[in-house]
């Protein structure tokens, strides 16, 4: 399952609020100042090989906590299988770049974290190196296992006519493109969007794994991508992304600030839902402007990244894999203490594109809540590649 994330206008994430009759206020953040990218000419390009990469500073000056690296060193342990055996969508790493430090990692002893990734790793800057991040955490809604009064939402599994297409295997210039639709006679269709599906255009298509209480809590968890179900009897169902309709998401917040529908202050998720809730009929036709339509599944374990592993709040990443390599460490040097730390790229999102855009994962509960979804940090990223990896790449060097 991949964490599904999704665009508000200026860049900032939505975000669904608790779970509960009340707002989850926004953290106040902490200020803190960013190191300065190094200016670099750059050329826009899909990929971060195409974008260009130049070195960054010493690892060993940089700030890094030695706390965060020991937690960023254990989820770096576990993402090493799939960082040696991907390929690399971003054209600067080989699945053999990654051995000295992954072989290393398990026997490094507590408290020697930092000195490892000083040790096995250099900071490159991809692009201008300007970072934009924002926050998503696990959510928790009202559902129940089955249909009854207050619970009448449909939460769907994948439908069995959504047909998975990859474009790469009809030419060599569609190489990691996919689309999804549903084969109508001899046509290959768009899928069903999200007002079709709310209508139950689905009905006899799709299982229904679980009822939500209310359609804005199950819209922005479907923004999130995975989350909780409190069900009737106090026990918690967890379910995860399973699939997605295939149409382009449309950031409802966006919508919102161009239509003059948002207050001062109030384009943030908490702002966002308390519009929808005191506004249910436009509220009910703005979310339908987002022809985005997720599929969930139930799950057993904790929540899990795209890369099959689970996710770690305040280490766990999403970012674009043709930028970071999936698995790699990020360095985030921020305009917000909180966001400014060493982070593990887990997993990617639909929104999270482009080079330096990241998307922090804080668990769940109240306080990933609160500070989740108020996440807007702007600062500085610096990759960690595997030592060497400038030199064989040729790229030019700061200074």
């Amino acid at each position: 399952m991949a964490l599904f994330l999704a665009a508000c206008g200026g860049g900032q994430i939505e975000r669904p609020r608790a779970i509960g009759n009340g707002q989850t206020p926004v953290r106040r953040p902490v200020p803190a100042t960013p190191i300065a990218p190094t200016q670099a000419v750059t050329a826009p390009g899909p990929s971060a090989s195409s974008a260009g990469v130049i070195a960054g500073p010493p690892l060993y000056s940089l700030p890094i906590d030695d706390a965060q690296a020991e937690r960023a060193l254990v989820a770096f342990r576990a993402t090493c299988p799939s960082l040696q055996r991907r390929t690399d969508a971003t054209g600067l790493t080989q699945g053999a770049d990654w051995q000295p430090a992954c072989a290393a990692a398990p026997s490094v002893r507590s408290g020697g974290a930092r000195a490892f990734f000083a040790q096995y790793f250099e900071a490159v800057q991809v692009g201008d190196g300007k970072a934009f991040a924002t926050g998503y955490y696990e959510p928790e809604i009202r559902g129940s296992r089955d249909r009854r009064r207050g619970y009448e939402v449909p939460i769907y599994a994948r439908p069995s006519d959504l047909v998975d297409v990859d474009l790469g295997l009809f030419s060599d210039t569609l190489k990691g493109k996919k689309i999804r639709g549903r084969v109508a006679g001899k046509s290959f269709v768009p899928y069903d969007d999200r007002t079709a599906i709310e209508q139950g255009s689905l009905d006899g298509r799709a299982p229904i794994i679980a009822w939500a209480a209310d359609p804005i809590e199950l819209f922005f968890l479907q923004v999130q991508g995975s989350g909780r179900l409190r069900l009737p009897d106090g026990s918690v169902m967890r379910i995860g992304y399973e699939s997605q309709n295939g149409r382009d998401y449309t950031g409802i917040g966006a919508l919102m600030k161009q239509r003059g529908l948002l207050a001062p202050g109030q384009s943030s998720m908490q702002g966002i839902v308390g519009w929808l809730h005191d506004h249910p009929e436009e509220g009910r036709a703005i979310m339908r402007e987002n022809k985005s339509y997720v599929f969930f599944r139930e799950q057993t374990g904790p929540a899990l990244g795209a890369l099959g592993i689970a996710v770690t709040g305040g280490v766990s990443a999403a970012a674009d894999p043709h930028f970071v390599p999936l698995g790699a460490p990020v360095l985030l040097s921020m305009d917000r203490a909180d966001a400014s730390r060493l982070w593990i790229a887990q997993d990617t999102g639909g929104a999270i594109k482009g080079a330096n855009r990241i998307d922090t994962f804080w668990g769940a509960g109240a306080d990933a809540a609160a500070t989740a979804g108020g996440m807007a940090a702007r600062g500085t990223a610096f990759l960690l590649l595997p030592v060497g990896t400038l030199q064989r790449l040729g790229a030019a060097t700061a200074g």
